[in-house]
């Protein structure tokens, strides 16, 4: 007997031996010998429901090698509410075979018939042919979501995780509810007409279709059935019987039918289903996404079915209830057979002949066969997201057909066969593969109005002669690729859509033009001749016009002309003027001033936000009285026109946005002017004061925003707005908090970046406040009755005040950050952002926004998640593309029952050490999916590092999806749902939307400055330039983001906007190399005489802070902080090898790390320890060993870090002199002497020890002491020398491994920090231990050593 192939059998659960004969034990372990003969394959090895130590092993061997998770019918029942991969042992299986193994194998070794498939947690799952490939399909599938690796594939295949993607099932997943909707059936006692004439009796009762269905229980297939029509009848309850429901038709020939229940449950069920069908008025039934291969025979007793929906099915051909048997439905007229993957037209659905509307769309149809030309009565033809090139010259004999769908096909030209359609109107072959434009081929079609060629490759038009069309009257040709278009042939045409084409130049003709839409091209010139008398809309906006077109100025019933985003330096008075002008839209020119209105003029919306203006229209104002949105932000206004000539303002305006112009308090007063305003922005201007008696006359404002002014108050009179719902003034000096908790109706405050201190609370909050923004208000001090007093807002934004331990040097000197969320004039807020300024152990940071859209779940999940996941990743690979992919991915997968349905937008920004650049110190990596982006301002200019994954923006994107037979709607989505082609989330429109990243990864440099990031709509209102340009001399961070979602809002964006500015300091300044100034110490001690300057601010903070420098050695001694001043003495030092022998490399900080030299490593994390350590190196509470400790009998071996503080200005410092004398030669000569800061200044409780004379460097061994421990209350008190915190043995053997030996670490978090009623204390417990030391040796007796702060974090 031959060999079993050496699989996975368990460790609790050993195969039987060979001679045994197959069987499944208890376990679920099948004999692999009997299986594997059986089957005739060694592919299929065995199934477990856990892995073991040899399945693990077996895998290892080869990446062909996977698992399966084989869901079971209980599982399957439960899809729909929980798609957790966690399941009992009896339901969910482990099948461990290779990338070869087929389905019928793995059937045939689990006892299963077939296997499912099913994707995205839909209720739809497909049937597995029996010679697919299980394991195969998920590599597929895994691959094609991003994954490159196939070792990372293997183990993404096996994580059970994955099951929220994908998932196989022995048994065909249904809901009790979906087999309802499809057929109900059972034996009742039933009794006929509604007297009591007819005795019960028991029966079977089948509800399928439009139908109900009475038969003998004995010969229901072949004895008499009663069926009874539902459509329009009645399904009423029983009272004088318990469960008992009346069925009757409808009509005046009606008949009943008394059905008796058992069970509630069976009642109900009834009687839910039947409710729905006598509810109906067209006899429709509904089947789609049922995973239905054919339909219940039952159903074609429902002869008056006229609508049949079976979309979203796996329908095949020849079953008993499958397509071919169609034919039996007489009255059938309308049939939805898309997302059926037929991959063939089914040739007998043509001998329906009542059929009027047919769809096929998404088939895979390559062409239509000629027995189409026998659907007479078609009307409505749909075959979209096919592969279709030519169509049958049969179609045209569908004289009736008046709906021809080819969109998102093959074709490379119009089909000839539409000549012979004449009852078609439309010609819609959107996103297919013209290139030619042929408008000859249009002219022969005099029955087409409307052409669809949105989505195309159209590059030219071939006009072949002048001859006009007089038929076209609506043409859409977006998203294409004409330079060039001249359609004034096309006499009759009333609309055009060209947007997003690269136009240089446009002619038409202007009888019949209403509505002309040319956004986003790179137009010079538009002509239209005739002026277009009929034209009310025009929208040329993001072109790169000069200048109004004078047919425009003349267009006497033009409503809406929109020339934003150009050239423009003037505007015409012709326009301004015009009679029927309603809307003008002229932002992002080069306006520098308007013309002077004579006459009252119909406007109603004028929007010049982004020109050169300097003043508006004296008589604006009282000529434009229909004016009710006035947008003049980002200009350089000083004042604003009067709004009334009377006594009384007729002024109707009521939204008014004056942000970043250079308004003074002069311009208030007129505000009085228009009592209807309802909201007014009048942010970044130079207000100091906002007068009490003129807010008091605002009585209608709802939302006001001044922020980024000089207020120092807000009037009381506010109280006076009840209407006010909304106050935003952040980034002012307002130190006392305004009276607006008062105010019946206000959502919204903000205060941030002030200088209030205190805050009046009433005796009651309005219950309507939900969000209250107090963050940077330094000086705000919060009492616990204050905070109790908000507890019931949504939101509550406060700064949090550090502990009185914290380590004051944790903050990072790299980079800080603040962040502005800002809901707009939505309910909720769909963003959420991520920032983690310490990150990896203090190696790094890291920052992201998430933009959900419409929903708030996914961008919180993604906020609480993606920073692990990225934590992970990085540990397993060093590669920043890799371990980004893989970062996006794995939270893809993450997301779980979430993301099946909502998706997310997502911008991870990653600064880590550059370890590949020696020039540079950090390196920043950048990715993202969806629409937020990401900006680096380098040398005060933006540089992008994002890309936005949109059809409009993205052509690459876009054809992607079309090659993939998306449906993309009119309003550019991908089948009607997002504009975005990759996002986290949204399983179930995979392939089409991927969550797979943009990444790019960048080395920052002394020119970088800061980072912003931004969501979608940020970046719609703002421009990168314009962004930088507004906070690049912002000093806090948090009002940086503040104003940009500020001016956002005032420039239009009514959506959620964040925004996140990251502050940078990664240049030379933040050098701390000893080749920047300051000189250390080398093994031996201290050196140099120099006296100590003013004290350096920590520039270096621990690894806890996020900060760690990389320190490459082979010697052993080691350098300790507490926080970030070092302790040192030289009790142990007279011992061993003489000091003077050992090298010290030349030390460096994170900007500048010394070169790797193989012997010293650098771990993910630096090796902290507590109280509690034990002597061999483990937890005592847990006795695990700790990561980068090695046991050495009674010592601990600790790989540390060492991070060098700048040491510039070191000496002559104010603090030192003040708080501690120069020390006597005597006393330098003993030891080492300490400085003591005070415990208020800059550098509190740090520890400095002051310098002895250099020439002590070549002999003395550095050592670290801890003399002082901090307690509760702040005082200090003495530690034995057996408290010492470390100790290096200078006498130990050199190791290449890069540890030292030291004595077990009992209080690293201890700090040495001084109060100022105690240094006089510790100064002369200082001096005792001082002079109980032994003397020195004689030789270094006179030397000196250097004072030296240290930042090393173990």
């Amino acid at each position: 007997m031959g060999e079993v192939e050496p699989g996975p059998a368990g460790p609790l659960e050993p195969p039987e031996p060979p001679e045994a004969p197959a069987s499944r034990r208890p376990g679920g372990i099948r004999v692999l010998k009997r299986t594997m003969k059986r089957n005739g394959s060694r592919h299929c090895l065995n199934r477990r429901s856990r892995f073991g130590s040899r399945e693990r092993d077996w895998l290892r061997e080869d990446v062909k090698r996977g698992c399966v998770y084989l869901y079971g019918a209980d599982t399957a029942t439960a899809t729909a509410a929980s798609t957790s991969a966690t399941a009992s042992s009896s339901d969910l299986h482990l099948v461990l075979c290779t990338v070869d193994t087929p389905a019928s194998e793995i059937c045939a070794g689990e006892g299963r018939e077939r296997l499912y498939l099913q994707l995205h947690g839909d209720l739809v799952s497909r049937r597995l042919e029996p010679t697919e490939r299980p394991l195969q399909i998920v590599y597929d599938y895994l691959s094609r979501l991003g994954f490159d690796d196939p070792v990372r594939i293997q183990e993404e295949a096996a994580n059970p995780d994955l099951g929220c993607m994908l998932r196989f099932y022995g048994e065909k997943p249904c809901q009790m509810d979906h087999l309802d909707r499809i057929l109900l059936s059972g034996i009742y006692n039933v009794r006929k007409g509604k007297t009591q004439l007819h005795k019960w009796a028991e029966r079977l009762v089948v509800l399928c279709g439009t139908c109900l269905i009475v038969s003998s229980v004995k010969d229901c297939q072949t004895g008499k059935m009663h069926i009874l029509p539902l459509v329009g009848g009645k399904v009423e309850e029983v009272k004088r019987r318990q469960y008992c429901l009346a069925f009757s038709s409808a009509g005046a020939q009606a008949q009943t039918y008394h059905v008796s229940f058992e069970t509630l449950a069976e009642y109900q069920r009834w009687q839910r289903q039947s409710s729905k069908v006598v509810s109906q008025r067209i006899s429709t039934v509904d089947l789609s996404c049922h995973s239905l291969e054919e339909v219940p025979e039952h159903l074609f007793y429902s002869q008056d079915i006229t609508y049949l929906n079976l979309r979203h099915n796996f329908m095949q051909l020849e079953r008993p209830g499958g397509l071919d048997t169609f034919y039996k439905f007489s009255q059938l007229k309308g049939l939805n057979l898309s997302h059926n993957k037929l991959g063939s037209f089914p040739v007998l659905l043509c001998e329906i002949s009542t059929l009027t509307e047919l769809n096929l769309s998404c088939n895979g149809f390559h062409d239509l066969p000629s027995q189409i030309g026998n659907l007479l009565n078609l009307q409505t033809l749909c075959l979209d997201g096919n592969f279709l090139t030519t169509l049958p010259e049969e179609l045209g004999n569908l004289q009736q057909l008046s709906s021809l769908g080819i969109s998102f096909n093959n074709f490379s030209q119009i089909p000839k066969v539409y000549e012979k359609l004449t009852m078609l109107d439309k010609v819609v072959m959107a996103g297919n593969q013209l290139e030619v434009l042929n408008l000859e081929v249009l002219n022969c079609m005099s029955h087409v109005k409307h052409v669809d060629l949105r989505m195309n490759h159209l590059k030219t038009m071939v006009i072949e002669n002048l001859e006009g069309n007089k038929y076209i009257t609506h043409m859409d040709l977006r998203d294409n690729q004409l330079t060039d278009l001249d359609l004034s042939s096309l006499c009759s045409l009333e609309q055009l859509h060209c947007e997003r084409n690269q136009l240089r130049e446009l002619t038409l003709s202007g009888f019949s033009l209403r509505t002309l839409y040319a956004n986003s091209n790179r137009l010079t010139a538009v002509n239209v001749y005739p002026v277009p008398s009929l034209l009310t809309s025009l929208e040329l906006s993001r072109n790169l016009l000069e200048c109004v077109p004078d047919w425009a100025c003349e267009a006497k019933k033009i409503e809406i002309l929109d020339v934003s985003y150009n050239l423009l330096t003037e505007i015409p008075m012709r326009i301004l003027s015009s009679l029927s002008l309603r809307k003008l839209m002229v932002g992002h020119n080069h306006v520098q001033n308007l013309p002077a209105l004579v006459e009252h003029i119909p406007l109603e919306v004028l929007d010049i936000q982004h020109n050169l203006l300097t003043r508006l229209p004296d008589t604006l104002f009282s000529k434009a009285l229909n004016l009710r949105y006035l947008n003049a932000s980002a200009n350089s206004l000083e004042s604003l026109p009067s709004a009334c000539t009377g006594e009384e303002s007729l002024s109707a305006l009521q939204l008014l946005y004056l942000t970043n112009n250079l308004l003074t308090d002069q311009c208030v007063p007129v505000l009085v002017g228009h009592p209807h305003l309802r909201i007014l922005h009048l942010a970044n201007n130079q207000l100091q004061t906002f007068p009490a008696s003129k807010l008091n006359k605002l009585e209608q404002l709802e939302e006001l925003n001044l922020s980024g002014n000089k207020l120092k108050t807000i009037p009381t009179t506010i109280a006076n707005c009840k209407r006010l719902h909304t106050l935003v003034a952040h980034s002012n000096h307002i130190s006392i908090f305004p009276e607006i908790l008062q105010l019946p109706q206000i959502q919204f405050v903000d205060l941030s970046c002030n200088d209030l201190t205190e805050i009046l609370i009433p005796e009651s909050l309005p219950a309507t406040l939900q969000d209250l923004d107090l963050t940077g208000n330094t000086n705000l001090v919060l009492e616990h009755k204050t905070l109790d007093t908000f507890s019931h807002i949504t939101t509550l934004k406060i700064d949090q005040k550090p502990l009185p331990t914290t380590d004051s040097t944790v903050t990072s000197t790299f980079w800080s950050h603040g962040l502005a969320e800002m809901a707009g004039q939505r309910n909720k807020l769909c963003i959420s952002a991520l920032a983690v300024d310490n990150f990896a152990e203090g190696v790094g940071a890291v920052y992201g926004m998430f933009d959900g859209d419409r929903n708030e779940e996914l961008p919180r999940l993604l906020q609480c998640t993606m920073a692990d996941v990225l934590l992970e990743e990085v540990q397993q690979s060093t590669n920043d593309t890799v371990f980004m992919a893989h970062t996006f991915l794995v939270s893809h997968r993450k997301l779980g029952m979430a993301g099946q349905k909502l998706g997310s937008s997502a911008l991870l920004c990653y600064i880590r050490p550059d370890t590949a650049d020696p020039t540079s110190s950090f390196s920043l990596t950048v990715a993202n999916v969806g629409t937020c982006q990401a900006v680096l301002c380098r040398s005060g200019k933006p540089l992008p590092l994002s890309k936005v994954f949109s059809l409009e923006q993205d052509p690459e994107e876009a054809q992607r999806v079309k090659d993939q037979k998306a449906i993309i709607t009119e309003d550019n989505k991908v089948n009607g749902v997002t504009c975005c082609t990759r996002l986290l989330g949204c399983t179930y429109l995979y392939p089409w939307i991927l969550p797979k990243p943009h990444i790019s990864s960048t080395p920052l440099t002394i020119q970088d400055e800061l980072l912003i990031l931004g969501n979608k709509a940020l970046w719609e209102h703002l421009s990168y330039t314009e962004a930088v340009n507004a906070v690049c001399h912002v000093q806090d961070p948090l009002a940086a983001a503040k104003k940009l979602c500020t001016l956002a809002q005032s420039y239009g964006c009514q959506d959620n906007v964040g925004a996140m500015v990251v502050y940078l300091n990664v240049g030379e300044e933040g050098c701390t190399c000893e080749m920047n100034g300051l000189t250390l110490p080398g093994p031996v001690g201290f050196a140099s005489t120099a006296a100590i300057k003013d004290p350096p601010k920590p520039t270096t903070p621990s690894s806890s802070s996020g900060i760690a420098s990389e320190f490459s050695s082979e010697m052993s001694t080691s350098e300790v902080s507490s926080e970030v001043g070092s302790t040192a003495s030289d009790e142990h030092n007279t011992v061993g090898l003489d000091a003077a022998l050992l090298s010290r490399p030349e030390r460096r900080c994170s900007l500048h790390p010394t070169p790797t030299s193989g012997v010293f490593q650098r771990q993910p994390s630096c090796a902290t320890f507590s109280s509690n350590q034990s002597d061999n190196g483990l937890d005592s509470d847990d006795d695990q060993p700790v990561e980068g400790v090695m046991t050495n009998g009674s010592k601990v071996e600790v790989e540390v870090d060492i991070h060098c503080c700048r040491g510039r200005q070191l000496e002559n410092s104010p603090t030192l002199r003040e708080n501690f004398p120069i020390p006597c030669l005597e006393e330098r000569a003993r030891g080492l002497v300490f400085g003591i800061r005070r415990q208020n200044s800059v550098n509190s409780g740090i520890l400095l020890p002051v310098s002895k004379d250099k020439t002590e460097l070549q002999k003395s061994p550095s050592t670290s002491c801890l003399y002082g421990k901090k307690l509760s209350n702040g005082s200090i008190v003495p530690l034995e020398d057996s408290l010492n915190l470390i100790e290096v043995a200078t006498e130990a053997p050199r190791k290449k491994t890069g540890y030292f030996a030291a004595p077990a670490q009992l209080e690293p978090e201890d700090q040495f920090v001084v109060p100022r009623d105690l240094e006089e204390e510790v100064k002369e417990q200082m001096k005792h231990h001082q002079e109980s030391r032994p003397e020195p040796d004689s030789s270094e007796e006179g030397r000196t050593e250097l004072a030296e702060e240290f930042d090393t974090a173990l």
